[in-house]
């Protein structure tokens, strides 16, 4: 995917508020609600190839920025076809 074609995808995905870390507001896409995983696979590659390591307390996450937002994944696997809870299941967003 080109980085326009991936910034379109994330502006376009459907994000719920995370209500569990207040000091840290955020708001996430879940994988199971993208209607091609293959495209949210896709994505998430693209953002991990093209996104900056940065610290966040003791822990560094690869921030990809677009559309006015950071965003993020918890740096789990990809699987293709099944994947479980153990994988990358969401990408979460921040305002800039």
């Amino acid at each position: 995917m080109t980085k326009k074609e991936v910034d379109k995808a994330l502006e376009d995905a459907e994000f719920r508020v995370a209500k569990t870390m207040p000091k840290n507001p955020h708001s996430y896409t879940l994988r199971k609600n993208w209607e091609n995983d293959d495209e949210f696979v896709k994505v998430v590659l693209h953002m991990r190839a093209f996104g900056v390591r940065e610290r966040f307390y003791k822990t560094s996450f690869i921030y990809y920025y677009a559309n006015g937002y950071k965003y993020w994944t918890m740096g789990a696997p990809i699987n293709f076809g099944a994947y479980t809870e153990e994988d990358t299941i969401l990408i979460n967003r921040a305002k800039v």
